[in-house]
């Protein structure tokens, strides 16, 4: 019993210690980071914001079916969806019904994108005929790490600056934190095991009341 005891007491204070910390970066910098240059309110679309300085990325929260087509008469022509959870076919459908092209990289909710995903999404961005759009759900832990992959890999911004817009936007997890930091002009690695294991133990409440 004293072990049970002992190893609930201890994963209390790593969950509070981390979330916490986490909690208190992304507060400092809100405070301390203003929104982007042409950060806009959009109807459907949560956290929209541009993520470059030419406009060509946008970003932000999963669109509601008004929210696609208000991209679409925007003039968006691609949506990255980084979203790995059970989608209906109505919610997949949603984007293509607005008229825009859809390309799918699952990363799960909490984690970070590997490698290849990243020479993806950079190929899509370079690629697309018009300005893209990418999102996961909230538009906070998965599609900032994604951004953030994209303005180091660009020579846009240094590591540091992206992992701090990222957090303005909201609280990621501190593998997403870890995996931003780490970013360099052509590097991309996801983080070590032992930094993995202490963000998901972390992590794990906050991703089960996101099941319930």
């Amino acid at each position: 019993m004293r072990v049970v005891v002992t190893v609930v007491v201890g994963y209390l204070a790593l969950w509070a210690a981390g979330s916490l910390g986490v909690l208190a970066l992304s507060y400092w910098a809100r405070e301390g980071t203003p929104p982007p240059t042409g950060t806009r309110t959009v109807q459907g679309i949560h956290h929209f914001q541009p993520v470059d300085a030419k406009g060509r990325l946008w970003r932000g929260a999963a669109p509601s079916p008004a929210g696609y087509r208000e991209l679409a008469r925007l003039g968006f022509t691609t949506v990255v969806d980084l979203r790995a959870e059970d989608l209906t076919p109505a919610q997949l459908a949603e984007p293509g019904k607005a008229g825009l092209d859809v390309v799918r990289l699952p990363i799960r909710d909490g984690q970070t994108p590997k490698p290849g995903q990243v020479r993806r999404f950079l190929d899509t961005v370079a690629a697309a005929s018009g300005p893209v759009f990418v999102h996961c759900g909230a538009g906070v832990g998965r599609t900032g790490t994604m951004a953030a992959a994209y303005l180091v890999q660009t020579g846009e911004q240094s590591s540091v600056t992206a992992v701090r817009r990222n957090l303005a936007v909201g609280p990621p997890s501190i593998e997403q934190i870890y995996y931003g930091l780490s970013l360099a002009p052509g590097r991309v690695a996801q983080p070590p095991l032992p930094v993995i294991a202490i963000s998901r133990l972390v992590d794990a409440p906050r991703r089960m009341r996101s099941w319930l």
